[in-house]
Protein backbone atom coordinates (compact mmCIF):
# COMPACT_ATOMS: atom_id res chain seq x y z
CA UNK A 1 0.00 0.00 0.00
CA UNK A 2 1.45 3.45 -0.86
CA UNK A 3 2.54 5.71 1.96
CA UNK A 4 -0.30 7.92 3.19
CA UNK A 5 0.52 11.66 3.43
CA UNK A 6 -0.54 13.58 6.49
CA UNK A 7 -4.21 14.37 6.49
CA UNK A 8 -4.83 18.08 5.85
CA UNK A 9 -6.11 20.43 8.52
CA UNK A 10 -8.74 23.00 7.55
CA UNK A 11 -9.98 25.80 9.82
CA UNK A 12 -13.19 27.68 9.07
CA UNK A 13 -15.35 30.34 10.72
CA UNK A 14 -18.36 32.50 9.95
CA UNK A 15 -22.02 31.64 9.51
CA UNK A 16 -23.24 28.20 8.39
CA UNK A 17 -23.09 28.83 4.64
CA UNK A 18 -19.71 30.59 4.84
CA UNK A 19 -18.19 27.83 6.98
CA UNK A 20 -19.38 25.28 4.49
CA UNK A 21 -18.11 27.25 1.52
CA UNK A 22 -14.66 27.67 3.04
CA UNK A 23 -14.55 23.95 3.88
CA UNK A 24 -15.65 22.89 0.40
CA UNK A 25 -13.17 25.21 -1.27
CA UNK A 26 -10.20 24.16 0.88
CA UNK A 27 -10.97 20.44 0.54
CA UNK A 28 -12.23 20.54 -3.06
CA UNK A 29 -10.00 17.78 -4.44
CA UNK A 30 -10.81 15.48 -1.53
CA UNK A 31 -14.54 16.23 -1.74
CA UNK A 32 -14.46 15.19 -5.40
CA UNK A 33 -12.63 12.00 -4.44
CA UNK A 34 -15.35 11.31 -1.84
CA UNK A 35 -18.03 11.78 -4.46
CA UNK A 36 -16.24 9.46 -6.92
CA UNK A 37 -15.64 6.87 -4.22
CA UNK A 38 -19.29 6.84 -3.25
CA UNK A 39 -20.44 6.53 -6.83
CA UNK A 40 -18.41 3.31 -7.00
CA UNK A 41 -19.50 2.18 -3.52
CA UNK A 42 -23.21 2.70 -4.20
CA UNK A 43 -22.98 0.72 -7.42
CA UNK A 44 -21.06 -2.12 -5.81
CA UNK A 45 -22.77 -2.34 -2.43
CA UNK A 46 -26.31 -1.30 -3.30
CA UNK A 47 -26.59 -1.79 -7.05
CA UNK A 48 -27.46 1.89 -7.47
CA UNK A 49 -26.33 4.39 -10.06
CA UNK A 50 -25.35 7.82 -8.76
CA UNK A 51 -28.64 9.21 -10.08
CA UNK A 52 -30.58 6.54 -8.18
CA UNK A 53 -28.61 7.29 -5.00
CA UNK A 54 -29.39 11.01 -5.39
CA UNK A 55 -33.09 10.18 -5.74
CA UNK A 56 -32.95 7.99 -2.63
CA UNK A 57 -31.29 10.75 -0.60
CA UNK A 58 -33.50 13.64 -1.80
CA UNK A 59 -36.42 13.11 0.66
CA UNK A 60 -34.02 13.52 3.59
CA UNK A 61 -33.48 17.22 2.84
CA UNK A 62 -36.89 18.22 4.18
CA UNK A 63 -36.38 16.16 7.34
CA UNK A 64 -33.06 17.92 8.01
CA UNK A 65 -34.40 21.38 7.19
CA UNK A 66 -37.34 20.94 9.57
CA UNK A 67 -35.02 20.45 12.56
CA UNK A 68 -31.57 21.80 11.68
CA UNK A 69 -31.85 24.25 8.76
CA UNK A 70 -28.33 25.54 9.46
CA UNK A 71 -26.89 22.19 8.45
CA UNK A 72 -28.66 22.41 5.10
CA UNK A 73 -26.95 25.76 4.65
CA UNK A 74 -23.61 24.21 5.59
CA UNK A 75 -24.12 21.57 2.89
CA UNK A 76 -25.05 24.24 0.34
CA UNK A 77 -21.83 26.03 1.21
CA UNK A 78 -19.78 22.83 0.88
CA UNK A 79 -21.33 22.21 -2.52
CA UNK A 80 -20.61 25.71 -3.79
CA UNK A 81 -17.07 25.72 -2.41
CA UNK A 82 -16.32 22.30 -3.91
CA UNK A 83 -18.12 23.14 -7.19
CA UNK A 84 -20.57 20.29 -6.90
CA UNK A 85 -24.35 20.28 -6.75
CA UNK A 86 -26.19 20.42 -3.46
CA UNK A 87 -27.70 17.05 -4.36
CA UNK A 88 -24.20 15.55 -4.59
CA UNK A 89 -23.27 16.76 -1.11
CA UNK A 90 -26.60 15.74 0.41
CA UNK A 91 -26.18 12.26 -1.07
CA UNK A 92 -22.69 11.88 0.40
CA UNK A 93 -24.05 12.93 3.79
CA UNK A 94 -26.82 10.35 3.38
CA UNK A 95 -24.41 7.59 2.34
CA UNK A 96 -25.31 5.45 5.37
CA UNK A 97 -29.03 5.64 4.65
CA UNK A 98 -28.53 4.81 0.96
CA UNK A 99 -26.18 1.87 1.55
CA UNK A 100 -27.74 0.33 4.65
CA UNK A 101 -31.29 0.60 3.29
CA UNK A 102 -30.18 -1.61 0.42
CA UNK A 103 -28.55 -3.96 2.92
CA UNK A 104 -31.73 -4.31 4.96
CA UNK A 105 -33.93 -4.79 1.90
CA UNK A 106 -31.66 -7.44 0.47
CA UNK A 107 -30.97 -9.22 3.78
CA UNK A 108 -27.37 -7.94 3.54
CA UNK A 109 -26.65 -10.22 0.61
CA UNK A 110 -24.70 -7.61 -1.35
CA UNK A 111 -22.73 -5.78 1.29
CA UNK A 112 -22.18 -8.49 3.88
CA UNK A 113 -19.29 -10.08 2.05
CA UNK A 114 -17.01 -7.11 2.65
CA UNK A 115 -18.53 -4.76 5.26
CA UNK A 116 -16.07 -3.77 7.97
CA UNK A 117 -16.50 -0.78 10.20
CA UNK A 118 -15.20 0.76 13.47
CA UNK A 119 -14.01 0.09 17.03
CA UNK A 120 -14.67 2.82 19.62
CA UNK A 121 -13.96 3.37 23.31
CA UNK A 122 -14.15 5.77 26.24
CA UNK A 123 -12.11 5.56 29.45
CA UNK A 124 -12.95 7.51 32.58
CA UNK A 125 -10.30 9.02 34.89
CA UNK A 126 -10.26 5.97 37.16
CA UNK A 127 -8.89 3.92 34.24
CA UNK A 128 -6.23 6.25 32.85
CA UNK A 129 -2.67 6.93 33.98
CA UNK A 130 -3.11 10.70 34.02
CA UNK A 131 -6.66 10.53 35.43
CA UNK A 132 -7.90 12.16 32.24
CA UNK A 133 -10.97 11.22 30.23
CA UNK A 134 -9.94 9.55 26.97
CA UNK A 135 -12.11 8.56 24.02
CA UNK A 136 -11.65 7.61 20.40
CA UNK A 137 -11.86 4.98 17.73
CA UNK A 138 -10.43 3.24 14.74
CA UNK A 139 -12.37 4.25 11.67
CA UNK A 140 -12.45 1.44 9.11
CA UNK A 141 -13.68 2.21 5.64
CA UNK A 142 -13.14 1.53 1.95
CA UNK A 143 -9.57 2.33 0.97
CA UNK A 144 -10.63 5.37 -1.04
CA UNK A 145 -10.94 6.96 2.41
CA UNK A 146 -7.15 7.37 2.57
CA UNK A 147 -7.61 10.08 -0.06
CA UNK A 148 -10.58 11.81 1.58
CA UNK A 149 -9.91 12.30 5.31
CA UNK A 150 -9.53 15.86 6.60
CA UNK A 151 -9.27 17.39 10.07
CA UNK A 152 -11.92 20.11 10.11
CA UNK A 153 -11.55 22.80 12.79
CA UNK A 154 -14.68 24.92 13.20
CA UNK A 155 -15.13 28.24 14.98
CA UNK A 156 -18.75 29.33 15.43
CA UNK A 157 -20.47 32.08 17.40
CA UNK A 158 -23.66 30.41 18.53
CA UNK A 159 -22.44 26.94 19.57
CA UNK A 160 -19.25 25.26 20.76
CA UNK A 161 -16.19 25.29 18.56
CA UNK A 162 -15.29 21.79 17.47
CA UNK A 163 -12.78 19.61 15.67
CA UNK A 164 -13.92 16.65 13.57
CA UNK A 165 -11.97 13.98 11.73
CA UNK A 166 -14.18 13.39 8.71
CA UNK A 167 -14.45 12.41 5.07
CA UNK A 168 -14.22 15.52 2.94
CA UNK A 169 -17.71 16.74 2.09
CA UNK A 170 -19.41 15.18 5.10
CA UNK A 171 -20.56 17.30 8.01
CA UNK A 172 -18.93 15.46 10.92
CA UNK A 173 -17.59 12.15 12.21
CA UNK A 174 -15.30 11.65 15.21
CA UNK A 175 -15.35 14.94 17.09
CA UNK A 176 -14.36 16.90 20.20
CA UNK A 177 -15.75 20.30 21.10
CA UNK A 178 -14.88 23.26 23.31
CA UNK A 179 -17.52 22.32 25.88
CA UNK A 180 -15.64 19.11 26.63
CA UNK A 181 -17.77 16.66 24.67
CA UNK A 182 -16.24 13.88 22.54
CA UNK A 183 -18.12 11.81 19.98
CA UNK A 184 -17.08 8.41 18.66
CA UNK A 185 -19.36 6.22 16.62
CA UNK A 186 -20.09 2.86 15.02
CA UNK A 187 -22.32 1.80 12.14
CA UNK A 188 -25.21 -0.53 13.01
CA UNK A 189 -27.95 -1.95 10.81
CA UNK A 190 -31.35 -3.48 11.57
CA UNK A 191 -34.32 -4.78 9.65
CA UNK A 192 -35.85 -1.29 10.06
CA UNK A 193 -33.12 0.47 8.05
CA UNK A 194 -35.14 1.35 4.98
CA UNK A 195 -33.91 4.87 4.28
CA UNK A 196 -37.21 6.41 5.37
CA UNK A 197 -37.16 10.19 5.93
CA UNK A 198 -35.60 11.30 9.18
CA UNK A 199 -32.31 12.72 10.36
CA UNK A 200 -29.40 11.00 8.59
CA UNK A 201 -26.62 9.49 10.66
CA UNK A 202 -24.02 12.10 9.72
CA UNK A 203 -26.42 14.94 10.45
CA UNK A 204 -26.94 13.53 13.95
CA UNK A 205 -23.15 13.41 14.35
CA UNK A 206 -23.00 17.07 13.30
CA UNK A 207 -25.72 18.00 15.80
CA UNK A 208 -23.84 16.24 18.59
CA UNK A 209 -20.82 18.46 17.94
CA UNK A 210 -23.03 21.43 18.88
CA UNK A 211 -23.94 20.01 22.31
CA UNK A 212 -22.58 21.32 25.61
CA UNK A 213 -23.42 18.35 27.85
CA UNK A 214 -24.07 14.63 27.68
CA UNK A 215 -27.73 15.33 28.47
CA UNK A 216 -27.91 17.72 25.50
CA UNK A 217 -26.43 14.95 23.36
CA UNK A 218 -28.86 12.34 24.64
CA UNK A 219 -31.72 14.71 23.84
CA UNK A 220 -30.48 15.20 20.27
CA UNK A 221 -30.49 11.46 19.73
CA UNK A 222 -33.83 10.80 21.46
CA UNK A 223 -36.01 13.76 20.50
CA UNK A 224 -35.73 13.57 16.72
CA UNK A 225 -36.79 10.87 14.28
CA UNK A 226 -33.66 9.16 13.00
CA UNK A 227 -33.46 7.62 9.55
CA UNK A 228 -30.90 4.92 10.31
CA UNK A 229 -29.36 2.75 12.99
CA UNK A 230 -26.10 3.87 14.59
CA UNK A 231 -24.10 3.76 17.78
CA UNK A 232 -23.08 7.00 19.48
CA UNK A 233 -20.36 6.71 22.14
CA UNK A 234 -20.13 9.99 24.04
CA UNK A 235 -17.75 11.19 26.73
CA UNK A 236 -17.25 14.45 28.61
CA UNK A 237 -14.17 15.88 30.22
CA UNK A 238 -15.98 16.02 33.58
CA UNK A 239 -15.33 12.26 33.73
CA UNK A 240 -18.64 10.87 32.44
CA UNK A 241 -19.64 8.81 29.41
CA UNK A 242 -22.69 7.17 27.87
CA UNK A 243 -23.27 4.90 24.89
CA UNK A 244 -26.46 5.10 22.83
CA UNK A 245 -27.30 2.24 20.49
CA UNK A 246 -30.10 3.27 18.13
CA UNK A 247 -32.38 1.82 15.49
CA UNK A 248 -34.41 4.02 13.12
CA UNK A 249 -37.21 5.90 14.83
CA UNK A 250 -37.74 7.88 18.01
CA UNK A 251 -36.80 7.52 21.67
CA UNK A 252 -38.35 4.03 21.83
CA UNK A 253 -35.48 2.76 19.65
CA UNK A 254 -32.64 4.13 21.79
CA UNK A 255 -30.75 1.62 23.94
CA UNK A 256 -28.40 3.20 26.50
CA UNK A 257 -25.29 1.56 27.95
CA UNK A 258 -23.22 2.92 30.83
CA UNK A 259 -19.52 2.41 31.60
CA UNK A 260 -18.47 -0.81 33.31
CA UNK A 261 -15.50 -0.32 35.64
CA UNK A 262 -14.85 3.06 34.07
CA UNK A 263 -14.80 1.88 30.45
CA UNK A 264 -17.02 1.69 27.40
CA UNK A 265 -16.12 -0.29 24.27
CA UNK A 266 -18.28 -0.76 21.20
CA UNK A 267 -17.92 -2.21 17.73
CA UNK A 268 -20.58 -2.97 15.10
CA UNK A 269 -23.37 -4.97 16.67
CA UNK A 270 -26.00 -4.30 19.29
CA UNK A 271 -25.17 -5.29 22.87
CA UNK A 272 -28.72 -4.58 24.08
CA UNK A 273 -31.81 -6.71 23.41
CA UNK A 274 -33.85 -5.03 20.67
CA UNK A 275 -37.55 -4.25 20.58
CA UNK A 276 -39.58 -4.83 17.40
CA UNK A 277 -36.58 -4.96 15.05
CA UNK A 278 -33.91 -7.50 14.14
CA UNK A 279 -30.18 -6.81 14.35
CA UNK A 280 -28.60 -7.31 10.93
CA UNK A 281 -25.24 -5.91 12.03
CA UNK A 282 -23.45 -9.17 12.72
CA UNK A 283 -24.62 -10.63 9.43
CA UNK A 284 -23.15 -7.61 7.67
CA UNK A 285 -20.08 -7.08 9.89
CA UNK A 286 -19.14 -10.43 11.43
CA UNK A 287 -15.66 -9.21 12.39
CA UNK A 288 -17.31 -7.05 15.07
CA UNK A 289 -17.25 -9.98 17.52
CA UNK A 290 -13.48 -10.43 17.51
CA UNK A 291 -12.76 -6.71 17.54
CA UNK A 292 -15.00 -6.17 20.56
CA UNK A 293 -13.27 -8.79 22.68
CA UNK A 294 -9.79 -7.69 21.64
CA UNK A 295 -10.32 -4.03 22.58
CA UNK A 296 -12.11 -4.98 25.79
CA UNK A 297 -9.26 -7.30 26.78
CA UNK A 298 -6.61 -4.71 25.93
CA UNK A 299 -8.05 -2.08 28.26
CA UNK A 300 -9.38 -4.34 31.03
CA UNK A 301 -6.22 -4.74 33.13
CA UNK A 302 -6.88 -2.80 36.32
CA UNK A 303 -3.14 -2.82 37.14
CA UNK A 304 -2.29 -1.14 33.82
CA UNK A 305 -3.90 2.31 33.61
CA UNK A 306 -4.35 3.39 30.03
CA UNK A 307 -2.05 5.82 28.27
CA UNK A 308 -1.98 7.08 24.70
CA UNK A 309 0.78 4.54 24.12
CA UNK A 310 -1.20 1.58 25.47
CA UNK A 311 -4.25 2.65 23.47
CA UNK A 312 -2.18 2.86 20.30
CA UNK A 313 -1.07 -0.71 21.01
CA UNK A 314 -4.68 -1.82 21.49
CA UNK A 315 -5.81 -0.05 18.32
CA UNK A 316 -2.95 -1.65 16.34
CA UNK A 317 -4.02 -5.19 17.24
CA UNK A 318 -3.89 -7.72 14.37
CA UNK A 319 -5.76 -10.71 15.80
CA UNK A 320 -8.05 -12.14 13.09
CA UNK A 321 -6.03 -10.29 10.42
CA UNK A 322 -7.04 -8.74 8.05
CA UNK A 323 -10.41 -8.32 9.81
CA UNK A 324 -8.63 -7.06 12.90
CA UNK A 325 -8.99 -4.01 15.12
CA UNK A 326 -6.28 -2.53 12.91
CA UNK A 327 -7.97 -3.51 9.66
CA UNK A 328 -6.07 -4.19 6.45
CA UNK A 329 -7.24 -4.85 2.89
CA UNK A 330 -8.22 -8.44 2.13
CA UNK A 331 -6.14 -9.38 -0.91
CA UNK A 332 -8.86 -11.86 -1.89
CA UNK A 333 -11.29 -9.00 -2.51
CA UNK A 334 -11.58 -6.89 -5.63
CA UNK A 335 -9.71 -3.61 -5.79
CA UNK A 336 -12.86 -1.54 -5.04
CA UNK A 337 -14.00 -3.91 -2.27
CA UNK A 338 -11.01 -3.51 0.04
CA UNK A 339 -11.28 -2.00 3.50
CA UNK A 340 -8.73 -0.72 6.01
CA UNK A 341 -8.38 1.37 9.13
CA UNK A 342 -8.33 4.74 7.40
CA UNK A 343 -7.45 6.59 10.59
CA UNK A 344 -7.20 6.04 14.33
CA UNK A 345 -8.18 8.80 16.77
CA UNK A 346 -7.47 9.16 20.49
CA UNK A 347 -8.91 12.24 22.21
CA UNK A 348 -7.64 13.56 25.55
CA UNK A 349 -10.56 15.65 26.73
CA UNK A 350 -8.65 17.28 29.60
CA UNK A 351 -5.70 18.37 27.47
CA UNK A 352 -7.96 19.17 24.47
CA UNK A 353 -5.60 17.17 22.27
CA UNK A 354 -6.39 14.82 19.39
CA UNK A 355 -3.89 12.05 18.64
CA UNK A 356 -4.30 11.06 15.00
CA UNK A 357 -2.82 8.33 12.80
CA UNK A 358 -2.52 9.19 9.11
CA UNK A 359 -3.54 5.68 8.05
CA UNK A 360 -3.24 2.34 9.84
CA UNK A 361 -1.99 2.95 13.40
CA UNK A 362 0.45 0.02 13.15
CA UNK A 363 2.29 1.95 10.43
CA UNK A 364 1.54 5.56 11.30
CA UNK A 365 2.14 6.49 14.95
CA UNK A 366 -0.49 8.80 16.39
CA UNK A 367 0.67 12.41 16.18
CA UNK A 368 -0.68 15.02 18.61
CA UNK A 369 -2.84 17.83 17.26
CA UNK A 370 -3.44 20.94 19.33
CA UNK A 371 -5.67 23.79 18.27
CA UNK A 372 -4.32 27.20 19.36
CA UNK A 373 -7.13 27.93 21.80
CA UNK A 374 -9.96 26.84 19.47
CA UNK A 375 -11.21 24.39 22.10
CA UNK A 376 -10.74 26.81 25.03
CA UNK A 377 -13.96 28.67 24.26
CA UNK A 378 -15.92 28.71 27.54
CA UNK A 379 -19.26 27.00 27.77
CA UNK A 380 -22.15 29.40 28.52
CA UNK A 381 -23.41 27.01 31.23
Amino acid sequence: MPETPRYPRIRVSGGPYERGRLYGDAARDRVHRSRAGYETAFARAAGLSWEQAVAAAAPLEAAIAAVFPAYVEEMRGIADGARLSFADVLTMNARTEVMWAATARQAASLRAAHARECSSFALLPSRTAGRHTLAGQNWDWLVHGFDTVVVLEVEQDDAPNYVTVVEAGLLAKTSMNSSGLAIATNALVTSADRGEPGLPYHVVLRALADCHTLTDAANVVQRHWRSSSANYLLAHRDGTAINLETAPGDHSQVYPLLPADGALVHTNHFLSPLREVTDVSLYAMADSLVRLQRVQAAISAADRPATVGSLREALSDHADYPYSVCSHPDVRAGADERWATVTSVIMDLDERTVWLSDGNPCRHPHRPLTFDGLLDKPSPL
